[in-house]
């Protein structure tokens, strides 16, 4: 379990992991965006979905080892106003982490595309079905500007915590034992 002083490494290996893919898979995905269509696009695209597909799974996996060992417990006391906040961006990068391959499948199937990981076909191809797509691209298009906007306030936090607070937040994240 963690504790005030020390994270489990499954807590900070969660954390990394995600925060890795994520970062990767949302910066990759611009970068798709601007890709005119093509056989190559296409491949990149099925690693793109490949990645979502395993950050969905370790972020489900995620969310249930949040639930059964709740959130670290604060090294130093916050205003209400920044207790809210901090619970509003991780309820933001928890869900998001969940939206962001769900909306991605949806797009997938709404576009009459296979969804799979990395050559294993989890969901056949059917037929194209605009609206559902059309959904898909919405929700996938708002959720990664959330993600986005909430990333920035989870690195600015954690700036602040490093440098004005100086209350080994940081160093608790990065698998260091602090003192209690």
């Amino acid at each position: 379990m963690d504790s005030r002083t020390q994270l489990t490494k499954i807590t900070v290996s969660l954390h990394w992991v995600i925060a890795i893919a994520v970062l990767g898979s949302l910066f990759f995905g611009m970068y798709l965006e601007d890709l005119p269509r093509s056989q190559e696009k296409g491949a990149l695209i099925g690693i793109h979905k490949s990645v979502g597909m395993l950050v969905l799974f370790v972020a489900l996996y995620r969310i249930y080892w949040r639930l059964k060992n709740s959130f670290p417990e604060r090294l130093t006391p916050v205003s209400s106003w920044q207790e809210k906040v901090t619970s509003i961006v991780h309820t933001l990068l928890l869900a998001t982490t969940v939206l962001m391959p769900v909306s991605g499948v949806i797009m997938s199937v709404g576009g009459g595309y296979p969804v799979g990981i990395f050559g294993v076909e989890l969901i056949a191809a059917g037929t194209e079905n605009e609206l559902l797509g059309r959904i898909g691209h919405i929700l996938h298009g708002v959720g990664g500007k959330v993600m986005l906007f909430a990333v920035a306030i989870h690195v600015l936090a954690s700036i602040k915590h490093a440098v004005v607070t100086r209350d080994g937040t940081l160093q608790r994240i990065l698998g260091k034992r602090i003192a209690g």
